[in-house]
């Protein structure tokens, strides 16, 4: 399953480094919230959603071109309890969190009716048939893009074509890794073509159809779901919470932690960065 891509894959570096400056932005929504935004979202228009967590902060401090592809989401909801506890120590303020794998389940559980239109886009077609039958889906269309897409043009236009085929849908869930995920969902807000809402859901699906455990809810409130993940997995994950996720503290000291109130949270909006409390201000459908 192509759900948890290498950190070390980057877009080309392009722009400057203002935005990061400024510091992120997200939306103040918790899982509950976002869940009934989710729901009600509706297929006359395209939005997508990033679930940023500690890796994706710093790729967002680091790399101008992914803090591009932020700026084309229309949410910003996080993902990590780690980094909240953080944002307390560093900025004395809190975030609401709703992580992915959270809200992927969420949605299919509460929201998704048998016969909405779904589309996956990574994991195996094993996990595809699961995701089916565990949740009753009778229009799940899946495609499963080869190691490196990303690269490959022609797989990338495979990918976005597949994707408007079978639009409209109630949801795209696009599981193949960060910035890859974002890239797709940034191309298909481009094109014009898609109607539905798209989340950028990283290894939600992994922990939903068992191919990756999930850390116990004790442990998630903990704050250390990194660390499960750690010793379940270190060869793999070594690098990225030990040698890369240190340098979080050091943005952190330097730059800002936004929250935007919404005050239309059903409208599809791109993100901007924003002061603690700025409206959202954005037309629909941009």
């Amino acid at each position: 399953m192509h759900s948890d891509r290498p950190p070390d894959q980057k877009l080309p570096h392009t722009g400057s480094p203002t935005s990061a400056m400024r510091g992120l932005t997200f939306d103040d929504f918790d899982l509950t919230a976002f869940t009934a935004v989710a729901s009600s979202f509706g297929q006359e228009s395209y939005g997508f959603v990033v679930t940023p967590n500690v890796d994706h902060m710093i790729r967002f401090y680091e790399d101008a071109a992914f803090r591009a592809l932020y700026a084309k989401a229309s949410y910003v909801l996080l993902d990590s309890r780690f980094a909240n506890a953080l944002f307390q120590v560093f900025k004395g303020r809190t975030v609401p969190i709703c992580t992915g794998s959270d809200l992927v389940a969420a949605l299919l559980k509460k929201s998704v009716r048998a016969t909405d239109r779904i589309v996956l886009i990574g994991g195996s077609e094993m996990s595809a048939q699961s995701i089916a039958s565990k949740y009753g889906l009778k229009d799940l269309k899946h495609h499963n893009p080869p190691m490196g897409f990303i690269k490959d043009p022609q797989a990338v236009t495979t990918c976005l074509e597949f994707i408007e085929e079978h639009s409209p849908f109630r949801f795209c869930f696009l599981a193949v890794g960060s910035p890859q995920q974002e890239a797709i969902a940034a191309r298909l807000r481009e094109r014009g073509k898609a109607r539905g809402l798209t989340l950028c859901t990283g290894a939600a699906i992994n922990f939903i159809t068992g191919v990756e455990k999930r850390a116990p809810e004790w442990v998630q409130h903990l704050a250390l779901e990194w660390l499960y993940r750690l010793v379940q997995n270190p060869r793999r994950l070594a690098t990225r919470y030990l040698v890369r996720g240190p340098k979080i503290f050091r943005y952190l000291l330097t730059t800002r932690v936004n929250v935007r109130t919404n005050t239309l949270p059903e409208v599809p909006c791109p993100v901007v960065q924003a002061t603690p409390g700025e409206q959202r201000r954005a037309t629909p459908g941009a």
